[in-house]
This record gives C-alpha cells, structure tokens and sequence, in this order.
C-alpha cells in the first residue's frame, strides 16, 4: 500500500528547473547591474530592469515555496531547499536594494572600484548558473561544484578588498570635502559589496547539501 500510495503523490515538482529558472534572474539581475555602473543616460531604465529582474525571482520562489508544501517526495531536504532558494532570492533582493539607493541618490557616474566590483557580480551570478543545473546529478558533479563555491568564495575576499580600496579611494578623493558624496559612496559600495556577499551565501548552502548527500 505504501509503495502505491508513494507512486501516486507528485515527486520533486519540478524544483531543479525551478532553481535554473531563478539563477537566469540572478543572471539578468547581475548584467543588468555591471550596465548601470557604466553610468550615463541609461541608469533609470536599467534600475528599471533590475526590479523587474527582482519580481520575476520572487515569483520562482513563491512557486518553490509552494511545491515545497505540496510535493510528497523532494530531491533533497525541504528546509535545504528553503535555505537554498532563499538565498537566491537574497542575492537578487540585494541588486534591487543597490538599484533603489542608485535611484535615490539619483547617481550617474559612478567609481572604478565599484565597476570592479560590479565585474565580480557578473562572474559570481555566472558561477552561481553554471552550479545549480548541476545539482541534479549531485555525485557525479560533485568535484566541479566544489570547485565552483571556492572560486566564488575566493571572488567574494576581492570584493572585500575592492570594498576597503573603494572606501579608502573615496576618502582620499574629492569626496573627502564633501560629505554627502562620501556617504553616497559609501552607500553604493557597502549595496554592491553585500550582493557579493549574497552569492556567496548561495555558494554555501551548495556546499552544504553536497556535504549532507554525498
């Protein structure tokens, strides 16, 4: 009776193309993001794109969320698939967060160490796609995956260096006499410098299933 009730009730849900699904907004979210450092004319309409980049990942999660309540049978531990989702959900939270700081402060050039950084987001979102499609056949992807969470684990201390150099770079600047400038700034970097650590909170919870199922 067990084995024919196991049969009937639905299984994973989906969850994988669900995560892949999520990684594409992340994706999106990054490019569009690395852009707007570019600074100039567009930076309102790439804001723009960032939160519909935003809304779309709330959708996935919400529909993980909900297949998570709904599916008898998960391909791994459901509060695994929580965390993990929800840290996705994170990341692109904190490029709209930026995004939103950006449009407050009505900035439109912006340092080169925050173009820097905006560079490590874009290989890190990258990073971040390449490892969820993985997940499906964990074992056998397992070497590559683990090599995938410590490059990004790597990309996120030259976040913090670049953090520290930006920050130093905007006191020793024109900045310095004007404070309003240094706080934009400082804002700016600390938004850009947590979507890093974000991604890398994603890079984690990865590396946690793998240690948990392997």
């Amino acid at each position: 009776m067990l084995s024919w009730f196991n049969a009937i009730m639905p299984k994973e849900g989906g969850f994988f193309d669900l995560f892949e699904a999520h990684a594409r907004t992340i994706c999106g979210g990054a490019g569009a993001l690395r852009e707007l450092l570019d600074g100039g004319d567009r930076v309102p309409e790439l804001c723009a794109q960032i939160a519909r980049h935003e809304e779309a990942a709330d959708e996935v999660t919400r529909e993980v969320m909900l297949a998570v309540r709904r599916t008898f049978i998960t391909p791994f531990d459901r509060s695994d698939i929580r965390n993990l989702i929800g840290s996705m959900d994170d990341a692109v939270d904190q490029m709209h967060k930026t995004a939103k700081a950006v449009t407050l402060f009505e900035v439109r050039a912006f340092e080169p160490d925050m173009v820097r950084l905006g560079d490590i987001i874009v290989r890190t979102a990258d990073l971040t796609a390449e490892a969820v499609p993985l997940l499906r056949q964990m074992k056998s992807n397992a070497q590559r995956l683990n090599g995938i969470t410590e490059e990004i684990t790597r990309l996120e201390e030259q976040s913090d260096h670049l953090y520290d150099d930006g920050m130093k770079a905007l006191y020793r600047g024109p900045a310095r006499q004007d404070a309003m400038a240094f706080i934009v700034g400082g804002e700016i970097y600390d938004h850009l410098e947590k979507v890093v650590d974000r991604l890398e909170d994603v890079a984690n919870r990865i590396s946690g299933v793998l240690i948990e199922h392997l």
